[in-house]
Parts: C-alpha cells; sequence; structure tokens
C-alpha cells in the first residue's frame, strides 16, 4: 500500500528554480542552464522517491530544460542574409530569464503585502459609535481643557496686566485663604451663565491673582466647575458644575 504526500513548499515549477537561484548564487541575468537542470531534476527525482505527488507543470518546465540544455550545447550558426546584415539565433535562455524577473518582481509584491496583512491583523476597529445624544444643534463642541490650557491663559493674563516686570513699590503682605477666594467664585457662578475666565481677575495684585487662579484649579479638581473653550487658543468660560 503506498502512501501519497503532497509537499507545498514550492508554488510552482518557477518558485522552485529561483530557489535555485538564490541557493547556488546563480546570476538570474546568465543562467548556466546544464547546472540549473541537473539540480532542478535531482528535486523531480527526490520527491518521486518520497512518493510526493509530482505536479505536470514540474515535470513540463523539466523537458522544457532539458530542451533548453539541448540547444546550448549545439553549436551556434550564424548566417549572413542578402543585405549583409549578420542574424545571430536568440539565446534559447532570454524568455526563461523574462518568466524568473517577472516572477521575482511579483513574489516580492506578496511578501510585502503578506508583511502588511500581517501588520494590519495586529489592529482593532470598531464600529461607529452613534454620538446623537452630544449633538449641538449646529453649536460648536467645548474642547477639554487641561492644566496647560489654564497656564497658557494665566501667562495672557500677566501680559495684559502687564505684570512681568516687577513693581517698585511697597505694599503691606495680606493673606489670602484659598478656601474664601473658592467660595467667592462659586457665589460669582451661582446665577447659571458662563463668565469669561479673564473676568474673574479684576485686580492687578498679582498675590490675588495667584490665589484666584489655584483655586480654580482646585474648584476643577473637585469637579465643582467646568473650564470651557470653543476653539483652538480662543478665550476660556468657566461655569459652576450642573448649571
Amino acid at each position: 500500500m503506498h502512501y501519497h504526500v503532497k509537499l507545498d513548499q514550492f508554488e510552482g515549477p518557477l518558485d522552485l528554480l529561483l530557489h535555485l537561484i538564490h541557493r547556488y548564487e546563480i546570476d538570474i541575468y546568465d543562467i548556466p542552464v546544464a547546472q540549473i537542470t541537473e539540480q532542478y531534476m535531482a528535486y523531480i527525482h527526490a520527491m518521486k522517491q518520497l512518493q510526493l505527488d509530482v505536479a505536470s507543470e514540474y515535470l513540463v518546465m523539466a523537458a522544457t530544460l532539458i530542451e533548453m540544455k539541448s540547444k546550448m550545447l549545439l553549436p551556434k550558426h550564424e548566417e549572413t542574409l542578402e543585405d549583409h546584415e549578420l542574424f545571430i539565433e536568440e539565446d534559447p535562455r532570454e524568455q526563461l530569464m523574462q518568466q524568473l524577473i517577472e516572477y521575482k518582481k511579483f513574489k516580492e509584491a506578496a511578501k510585502q503585502l503578506r508583511e502588511r496583512e500581517e501588520e494590519r491583523a495586529l489592529l482593532f476597529t470598531k464600529p461607529p459609535s452613534d454620538l446623537t445624544a452630544y449633538a449641538t444643534n449646529g453649536a460648536p463642541l467645548a474642547l477639554d481643557v487641561d492644566v496647560y490650557d489654564m497656564l497658557g491663559a494665566l501667562a495672557k493674563l500677566l501680559r495684559r496686566k502687564k505684570l512681568q516686570k516687577p513693581l517698585h513699590t511697597k505694599v503691606a503682605r495680606q493673606e489670602i485663604p484659598i478656601g474664601r477666594r473658592m467660595e467667592e467664585i462659586l457665589q460669582i457662578l451661582k446665577n447659571g451663565e458662563r463668565m469669561n475666565f479673564y473676568d474673574l481677575f479684576p485686580y492687578d495684585d498679582r498675590e490675588q491673582i495667584v490665589v484666584t487662579f489655584l483655586a480654580l484649579l482646585e474648584l476643577m479638581k473637585r469637579n465643582e466647575i467646568i473650564v470651557e473653550q470653543e476653539n483652538n487658543f480662543a478665550d476660556l468660560y468657566i461655569r459652576r458644575k450642573g448649571d
């Protein structure tokens, strides 16, 4: 009882030839037909000895190589035409060389596509979500505001009030509790309307500006106020949470 196995290592006779060319470091533009035919036939015989199914296309290629080898062994004939032009027979390897070059291009392209497929398999997508509940009926969506946006607004405020340069004056120090300033801000925002960030700094004293800014950050941390920005680089607006 014979046990038949089909070998899928090579995808066709051109693939086997390309493998032999790479293995024996053969120049694809100058194929030694005798050597490549000998190695190709050795593979065919090995597959038969192992009782592997050999596709007919492999046998066709084997016959082609043997025919090509026979032509290469024959002496080349040069004929002179009537117009004294020299006619040289076409190299029988030319067609096989072109087939191998084209096959190599497609094989490399397939390899690149397979690598992209493997990379894409590592990515996961999800169907689009229904954002109807978040629609604003044409109104611009508020951008997320973080502490860096707040610091940028503070820097712009200091530039507006020209407090970058130290003032040549002497004032008595009066500490302002941050907790009290937080209560004052909540009282200002109790009517439920948005208030411009800069309107919370009606004074020019640096200490009061810093205390107010820290109070705003603490209120944001406690999730008691919401800071909004309609567009990039636009003014910040503050309102109480839930209003």
